[in-house]
């Protein structure tokens, strides 16, 4: 290598060091301003009964806008470099785009692929091996996991408690301008619980709304999926909320959800993700290993491994995997990529303020 390939490479290294440096730790550049949003929690119509306790997760305007601010705000995190929203994506369904596992503080990598945020009302459990119950607490663990926003809940107060920005929507959220943990969580589940998606071309279909039209092949790969996946998949939030071992490895790396129960059943057990809005959500599988859709149902077709704990869907008849052609795969595909919500994707409520 000659000297001004050397010096070349030098500059560029510098230069990739000076953006990274740069996007870690700039401020977060809210807009505090932000005026509030009218809203309103509804079922859809073709939704059932959600799961959270409204009761005591009542959402309001105005906690709804600070849940909002919370989120984007890189203020909760040690050094002011990573927020809820740094791996929570809007135009991913609030996953990482394209990120298999996640970075958190001073670049730590996680072990397991960032969920999707949607629907969250409808789910009893949290995380991939559902080890936690409540939907504020899922938060409490993103701020206080060192791998993650890596403070502690009193830090992440104080930090609150010392910029001005906050006083006022804390009072106006919840009557004071007292800033407390309790609050900062409930804020936080408000805007959370509002993500709900509803709205695809597949909504429109099954309840039989103008732009709600398949083609002969989503049609067919709708037919397909409902005799191929609609027992782990079920409508309309297609998934059954269980955890189930899919095969992935002949010894599971990761315990999954024996990691909670510490049942020997349960190793290599993960929650059956929803598969709305999957066409922006990959990779796919609890550590992000499959890039695309078509490598997912190659997996289900061809690749599925005799693991100890193999759920008994995908060992039917003394046969592992599911029997589908690479026609039928293509038109499953074609099916799912009708349950993509652009509606929820771009609605401004839930866009960075």
């Amino acid at each position: 290598m000659n000297k001004k390939t050397i010096i070349v490479a030098s500059i560029a290294f510098i230069n990739l060091i000076i953006i990274f440096v740069g996007y870690h730790i700039r401020p977060s550049h809210l807009n505090y301003d932000t005026a509030s949003v009218k809203l309103d929690f509804t079922v859809p119509p073709n939704f059932p009964v959600p799961n959270a306790p409204f009761g005591q997760q009542q959402i309001t305007p105005a906690g709804f806008q600070l849940g909002r601010l919370l989120f984007y705000d890189r203020v909760l995190s040690l050094n002011n470099s990573i927020s809820c929203a740094s791996c929570h994506h809007a135009a991913a369904a609030f996953s990482d785009e394209n990120k298999a596992l996640s970075q958190g503080m001073k670049q730590c990598t996680g072990t397991r692929n960032a969920p999707a945020l949607f629907n969250l009302a409808w789910q009893k459990e949290f995380m991939w091996d559902g080890r936690i119950k409540e939907l504020p607490l899922s938060s409490h663990n993103a701020i206080t996991n060192p791998c993650e926003i890596a403070n502690s809940m009193v830090g992440a107060v104080e930090k609150l408690q010392s910029n001005s920005n906050y006083k006022g929507f804390f009072k106006a959220a919840f009557g004071s301008t007292a800033i407390d943990s309790t609050k900062m969580l409930n804020a936080l589940a408000q805007f959370m619980t509002m993500l709900v998606s509803a709205n695809s071309r597949y909504d429109k279909y099954t309840r039989h709304e103008n732009g709600g039209i398949f083609t002969d092949t989503e049609k067919q790969g709708y037919t397909l999926f409902k005799k191929n996946c609609s027992v782990c998949h079920r409508e309309p939030l297609f998934t059954d909320m269980s955890y189930r071992n899919n095969g992935l490895d002949l010894i599971s790396r990761d315990s999954g959800k024996s990691s909670s129960t510490h049942l020997a059943s349960d190793i290599g057990k993960f929650r059956v993700p929803s598969l709305r809005n999957i066409e922006v959500t990959a990779p796919y599988m609890h550590d992000g290993r499959l890039g695309t859709l078509e490598e997912v149902l190659d997996h289900y077709a061809e690749g599925i491994k005799q693991n100890s704990n193999l759920d008994g869907e995908l060992q039917q008849n003394g046969k592992i995997g599911i029997t589908l052609s690479s026609s039928e795969r293509s038109k499953i595909i074609a099916f799912l990529k009708t349950l993509t919500d652009n509606d929820f994707l771009t609605d401004p409520r839930f866009q960075r303020p």
